[in-house]
This record gives C-alpha cells, sequence and structure tokens, in this order.
C-alpha cells in the first residue's frame, strides 16, 4: 500500500527522493525464465519531520521472507570474516562468557552467531526464514523462526532470554514497524545490556549515488540523527558510533536501555553527529536532486551495455545480489544485454533473477564462457570479487563497476 504518511512520525511524506520505477521483490528469484511475478513501485521519499528516508510503497513481508528465501550470509567470506571480529571485539569490551547470552535478530545462516558459539557463550537467533534457521542449526546455533517485534520480545523474555548483547545487522532498515521493532530491544535486554544496529549511512546513499540499495526488504535508510530520535522514543539510547566500511559505507550505534544509564558516550557520537550536520541531512538541501543524478548513473550503465551488445562482446555479472537487481531493472537490462551472472550460492543457480531474467550460474561458468567484460553487481565487494576471478584477465576480459559511476578496468 502507498505510504501518506511517515512510518515513525506519521508526518506527511512531502519531499520524494527518487523514482525507480515498477519492480518485483529484488530477492524473488524465478525458477524458470518464464515464471509470472509481481512488481511493486519503488519509490523512496523523506520525512521532513524526523527526516526518515523510506519507501512509499510496502510490500506484504510474506511476499519477501518465504521459506525458500535464498539469501545466505555465509557465502560471502568478507562478511563471515567481518561477523568473527565483531564477535571477538564484542566478548573483550564487554566481558561476554558462559554466563551471558548473545541474541540475535535477522540471524540468517548463523555467520555471526557461530563465533559466540565457538567462544563458548550461549547464543539465540531470530530469523523469518526457515531455510536459514535450518542452516544455522547446523552450525550448532539455537534459532527461533519468527519476526521480531515488541510481542516477539515479550514472549523470549518471558522464556527466559534476556539480552547482555543483541545484534542487529541490517535488518533495522528491513521492518515495515519500526517503532515497534526497536521497542522490541528495550524490553528484551538487560538491565546492563548492549544491542548493537549495523545499516548502511543514508549519507552515503546520497553523497555517493548508493541507489541500488534501495529495494523492497529496505523499508527505510538511516542516518543517525533519525535513530536517535526513533531510539529515544522507544527506551534506548545510543552512547557510540562507529564507522565501518561494509555496503559502501556504513554505521555500527550501540545503544542500551534508556533508564539504566549504564554507558557514557563514546567519541564517536559527536563524530557522526557533526558529519551528517555539515551534510546538512536534517534539511531539505540534503536531498532535492538526487533523482536527476540517479537517472545519469543508470544511463551510464545502459549506454555501456548498448555500445557491447553493438560491437557483439559478451557481457557477463558477478554476484545476484539485491542491489544488482535493483540497478538492472532500472535500468531495463535483460538476457539480451547480460548473457549470465556468476554466483557462488547454490540455493540461486540454476535460477533467474527478477525481471531482467538473466540466467544464474555458477562461478565455473567465467572460464566456460570467457566474458569480455563481467559485470560486478555488489560493487562494494569489486576488490574482493575481481582478486579472487583475476584469471579473467588471462582471455583479455575486463571488470566493469556502475556505481558511482562507470568504471572498466
Amino acid at each position: 500500500m502507498t505510504m501518506a504518511s511517515c512510518r515513525f512520525c506519521n508526518s506527511e511524506l512531502s519531499l520524494p527522493l527518487v523514482d525507480l520505477g515498477h519492480q518485483p521483490p529484488s530477492n524473488s528469484y524465478l525458477k524458470s525464465a518464464d515464471a509470472p511475478e509481481k512488481t511493486f513501485p519503488l519509490k523512496a521519499a523523506v520525512c521532513e519531520n524526523c527526516f526518515l528516508v523510506q519507501l512509499e510503497d510496502d510490500v506484504p513481508a510474506d511476499d519477501i521472507f518465504h521459506a525458500d528465501y535464498a539469501y545466505f550470509s555465509s557465502f560471502s567470506p568478507s562478511w563471515v570474516e567481518h561477523a568473527k571480529n565483531y564477535a571477538t571485539a564484542m566478548i573483550d569490551r564487554f566481558e561476554l562468557d558462559r554466563s551471558s547470552k548473545v541474541i540475535e535478530v535477522a540471524s540468517n545462516d548463523g555467520y555471526l552467531l557461530q563465533h559466540f558459539v565457538n567462544a563458548n557463550v550461549p547464543v539465540l537467533g531470530v530469523d523469518p526464514a526457515e531455510s536459514c534457521a535450518n542452516a544455522a542449526r547446523e552450525k550448532g546455533v539455537e534459532t527461533e523462526v519468527a519476526f521480531f517485534n515488541i510481542d516477539t520480545a515479550k514472549r523470549l523474555k518471558s522464556e527466559g532470554h534476556g539480552a547482555d548483547l543483541m545484534a542487529a545487522n541490517n535488518v533495522l532498515a528491513h521492518v515495515p514497524d519500526i517503532r515497534g521493532f526497536v521497542e522490541g530491544f528495550a524490553h528484551i535486554l538487560n538491565e546492563q545490556g548492549v544491542a548493537t544496529f549495523e545499516f548502511p549511512h543514508v549519507l552515503n546513499l546520497l553523497q555517493s549515488y548508493q541507489f541500488d540499495t534501495i529495494y523492497h526488504e529496505h523499508y527505510s535508510y538511516l542516518s543517525l540523527l533519525t535513530v536517535e530520535r526513533i531510539f529515544g522514543e522507544c527506551g534506548l539510547r545510543v552512547f557510540d558510533v562507529e564507522q565501518i566500511p561494509t555496503h559502501g559505507g556504513s554505521l555500527r550505534v550501540f545503544a542500551c536501555r534508556a533508564d539504566t544509564g549504564a554507558f557514557e558516550d563514546g567519541p564517536g557520537l559527536g563524530q557522526v553527529r557533526t558529519l551528517e550536520s555539515d551534510a546538512k541531512l536534517g534539511s531539505r538541501d540534503a536531498y532535492e536532486g538526487y533523482d536527476a543524478h540517479c537517472q545519469r548513473v543508470r544511463d551510464g550503465l545502459a549506454n555501456f551495455l548498448k555500445s557491447a551488445k553493438a560491437e557483439g562482446k559478451i557481457v557477463a555479472a558477478f554476484g545476484a545480489a539485491a542491489k544488482g537487481n535493483t540497478f538492472l531493472n532500472y535500468v531495463g537490462a535483460t538476457a539480451n544485454d547480460i548473457a549470465f551472472v556468476c554466483d557462488n550460492n547454490p540455493a540461486k543457480q540454476g535460477c533467474f533473477l527478477p525481471g531482467s531474467r538473466v540466467p544464474i550460474l555458477s562461478a565455473e561458468a567465467l572460464e566456460d564462457k570467457k566474458p569480455d567484460y563481467v559485470l560486478i553487481l555488489p560493487w562494494n565487494l569489486r576488490q574482493e570479487i575481481s582478486t579472487q576471478y583475476d584469471s579473467v584477465r588471462a582471455w583479455g576480459g575486463q571488470f566493469v563497476v556502475a556505481v558511482p559511476e562507470l568504471e572498466i578496468w
């Protein structure tokens, strides 16, 4: 349904940000090239009261997080390493041990909690996708299949699952009811508990034209400015922030219960507040004109694909990522423009990208078919992918990224 008002503060959504057209959900991979699929408007707007950037239209969660949901975090080595480093840092900083409890919301396939298990710290994962939960359990990660919200939090707390640490990596943006979601953290945290939230910083979306991170799973696009307001109204207090490189530049926000006064403010809080103030994230100035910039980036990839096709060149892609699906559907690309996309996730191989219907193959297809160009769709992993598959250069192949501008090397 179309949102006439802000999903958090209910103010009128009066400032459009970008219109990416009608698109299918970005992780709804197709079993066949001619399978039917639903499409929904993909438009973002800005609330001029709380400055929450958000989708104007909601796609029902059940149309996204279904039993065969195909995103598994463990297929990105760099992301698993990021999770391991996080676990080590949190165990050290907050002195977690056998008597502690770590809960991760949107725990996926256990990619993060497995590191706490290995350190003998008790864990509980919460994830709505049965396929992900089953994969996590195989790693020894106890997992509850549920959407996390205030009701889930109350039930888990009554079952003895009070949390000393809660992790919420790239999930805060995924919930339509952001207020009820955050209130759940305030309820389930123990008195001295800490919750960490990682999310792509909306400042990078704006300044580096990362519009392809806009898709139906992401209902919100977040700044510290907005997060502090949301948390404050929902019983949490932000006490520190770290800037981290994941997903093209993210924030890791540390929060505690607002009623405890348990933690002093860290230095990162003032640093990011200043950064956002300088960028004028609390005014219209930061958001106006964004749609026109996105169109220019879109046209750059469209013109490249048109030229490559005219020259008889084969273009393949790497990474059947949601952000890539947003971009390809915004461009209007199809299997006539991109011959195939490689992905290391077996759950995606043999399927087709939503919208563009490009076939998904294993990475071995690069060596077999020797494309002239390899378009890296998850541009945040460009270094990892281009290094791992440097053999592409042996037959004269080149790599391509399109965000924040077209680059061929």
